[in-house]
């Protein structure tokens, strides 16, 4: 699953490249600008950041105050981790994810789309990445615990 989040994550990077190449030459070269592509900008890298978040975590690549971790034997860094996890991860995820797919119906119910003219229709499907992303990191933080726990614990 993650080599495949890792493909889509690096074809949104790609796509994020080409439409900002192509939006910068359309306004500087030929003095003509779009909002859709520029709302496809943040559309591309909002989900490219999203889905990265669990992805990150997956690979053991995520920011932390390592001036203290880096001093703790194996035993508190797992138990550092699972308990971040418990206690961070996982409430803010859950609570995300709740409010998010009610957050993403609602676009979808509603038909919402972007108030600028020439924006983006469909607004329901980039919020529909925001759940999607932390259910997906929910499991990557699973993972990520159990595989530290096991380190000290097998």
């Amino acid at each position: 699953m993650y080599k495949l989040l890792e493909k889509v994550i690096v074809v949104l990077l790609l796509l994020t490249i080409v439409n900002v190449f192509v939006d910068v030459l359309l306004r500087y070269v030929f003095n003509n600008s779009s909002i859709a592509m520029q709302e496809m900008e943040w559309h591309l890298f909002s989900a490219m950041f999203l889905l990265g978040i669990a992805y990150t975590l997956r690979s053991d690549e995520h920011v932390r105050v390592d001036i203290l971790y880096d001093n703790f034997n194996l035993k508190t860094k797992a138990w550092v981790n699972i308990i971040g996890m418990l206690v961070f991860i996982l409430p803010i995820s859950v609570l995300i994810v709740y409010d998010g797919i009610d957050f993403a119906y609602q676009a979808y119910l509603l038909g919402e789309k972007s108030s600028d003219p020439g924006g983006l229709w469909y607004r329901f499907i980039i919020k529909s990445i925001i759940p999607l992303s932390f259910i997906l990191l929910i499991l990557a933080a699973y993972e990520f615990a159990k595989k530290h726990y096991l380190s000290v614990y097998k």
